[in-house]
């Protein structure tokens, strides 16, 4: 029996195509530098910016430089472990971290693994840690309010849906307490938030995880934290992956806040990668790209169209400036991108104003559309009435003789000052906070002493809660301001038996 050449041929052919099902190809390269977070690698000539590489110790890479010769490579775990003659691998993905409802409750690192000790994650979704942000046509104007809970900013500074709202200030002025305050507020919102933590000491993080999970706020937040020990280019990745992570609901018509505390840190590791990489160094030795590295995050925030579900995803960025220097390179980077920025100011925190907001410098350049009417009606003088109380206040420590316009002005300028104070994680309802500001706004509180604006307002909602709820309940549900009469009429009566302090006091 013979064989014909042809079937031999084609038998060869068979082998070949089922051999060639069989074996992989990997491109692979050779370690030739190493150290403080960095790699390079010769030998990776098909690499792609951003593509996932593993080192032989299982470590993983993101390909960071190009170059003629090698690649220049973010190590995103312990770089110690890798040594020069070490080989990399391609994987053909793109850095992406794993998102969905099993985060929520969760305090995870920039890679999106657990490190709260409470087992693995169960998901099998996972997104890329950078994205191009949503364009002109798939966004809507942002129109729905996002309350923080805080009169200060819900009346002066009002924040929307898909905004991006920077918190600014010098170092412990009440930053992130603005911020936590705000994802307390947000419970039963219908709102996911995302808490970023660069560069933040491990214990204040737990403390903030534990502030949230004392006011069930873990119920709807996800953490994800890079502490200060650890690589850099794990900071400088983490709110990207907390990007990621909110992306995911807000394309499933959902609502997000995300909160980027604090991006000065994350400046602070680009720039440390970068001069590792030989990156030319440019203004303060930052690259060139540090606007671009912030403003392809905060872009990411926006409000999506009806075609593409109507979530949103609201940004607050926080950074941290110097002596209270907004002109600074990162702040005034970061303030061009925002729309708009509430800036504490150290010398308000430090004579006892908490929130110590600065209505000057402060402002929302989208939170007028998107605040309730009611809110929109009571507090329209409010920043002209501290505005002019900040420069009276100066010249009438010079005088002693004042008119009376000029007495009555600083007389509720104080009361303003006053009414905006708020205890820690003590967030308000909006209906709440429209009442007391209308309140002030009416004159209620011009004959109130000082010391007894705190115990007013608590005994007026008080008053509220058990004698006209229905005011109340429509302010929450319409967002409009009831009837002028019935609100008089029940302020009034309020008014009319409030006992200051030193009265019950002598009775």
């Amino acid at each position: 029996m013979s064989i014909k050449a042809e079937e031999i041929s084609a038998l060869i052919k068979q082998q070949l195509e089922n051999y060639q099902d069989e074996i992989s190809v990997e491109e692979t390269g050779t370690v030739t530098y190493v150290g403080d977070g960095i790699a390079r690698a010769h030998g990776l000539e098909n690499a792609l910016s951003g593509e996932l590489l593993e080192f032989d110790n299982g470590v993983y890479g993101m390909v960071q430089n190009l170059e003629s010769n090698d690649v220049g490579i973010v190590v995103l775990g312990d770089f110690t472990k890798i040594t020069e003659g070490d080989t990399v691998k391609r994987t053909g993905r793109i850095m992406e971290v794993p998102v969905g409802d099993a985060l929520i409750g969760r305090v995870v690192n920039s890679l999106g693994q657990p490190v709260d000790g409470k087992g693995e994650i169960k998901t099998d979704k996972t997104r890329p840690i950078e994205r191009k942000a949503p364009g002109v046509m798939e966004r809507k104007s942002v129109f729905e309010p996002l309350q923080t809970g805080m009169k200060a900013i819900d009346s002066l500074v009002p924040i929307g849906r898909g905004q991006r709202e920077l918190i600014i200030g010098d170092r412990k002025t009440g930053k992130t307490t603005v911020a936590i305050d705000t994802i307390i507020n947000q419970k039963g919102q219908d709102m996911i938030c995302v808490y970023v933590a660069i560069g933040q000491k491990e214990s204040t993080v737990r403390g903030s995880v534990e502030t949230l999970r004392k006011y069930g706020a873990m119920d709807y937040t996800i953490v994800v934290t890079a502490g200060p020990s650890e690589p850099a280019p794990l900071l400088y990745i983490a709110p990207y992956a907390g990007a990621a992570m909110g992306e995911e609901f807000m394309f499933n018509g959902k609502h997000v806040l995300i909160v980027y505390d604090d991006l000065s840190k994350q400046a602070d590791a680009y720039r440390e990668l970068s001069l590792i990489l030989r990156r030319p160094p440019g203004r303060e030795a930052y690259p060139g790209d540090i606007f671009y590295t912030h403003s392809r995050l905060l872009e990411r925030a926006a409000k999506l169209s009806d075609d593409l579900g109507g979530g949103s995803m609201t940004a607050l960025p926080i950074i941290e400036t110097k002596a209270g220097d907004v002109s600074a390179y990162i702040p005034t980077n970061v303030i061009s991108i925002t729309d708009g920025q509430i800036f504490l100011d150290s010398d308000s925190f430090y004579s006892g104003v908490r929130p110590a907001i600065d209505a000057g410098t402060s402002v929302s350049r989208v939170g007028g559309d998107a605040q309730v009417k009611a809110m929109k009606k009571v507090a329209g003088t409010l920043r002209l009435d501290l505005a002019s109380y900040h420069e009276l206040e100066s010249f009438a420590q010079f005088g002693s003789d004042l008119d009376e316009a000029t007495q009555a002005k600083l007389n509720r300028g104080a009361r303003t000052v006053e009414v905006l104070k708020q205890g820690l994680h003590s967030p308000l309802a909006v209906e709440k906070q429209v009442l007391i500001l209308y309140a002030l706004t009416h004159g209620y509180l011009d004959k109130v002493e000082l010391d007894d604006i705190a115990k007013f307002e608590s005994g007026l909602f008080d008053f509220f809660d058990a004698s006209h709820a229905d005011l109340l309940e429509e302010i929450a549900k319409t967002g409009q301001l009831p009837d002028t009469d019935k609100m008089d009429a029940a302020v009034t009566e309020f008014a009319s038996t409030f006992q200051p302090a030193e009265a019950a006091a002598d009775k």
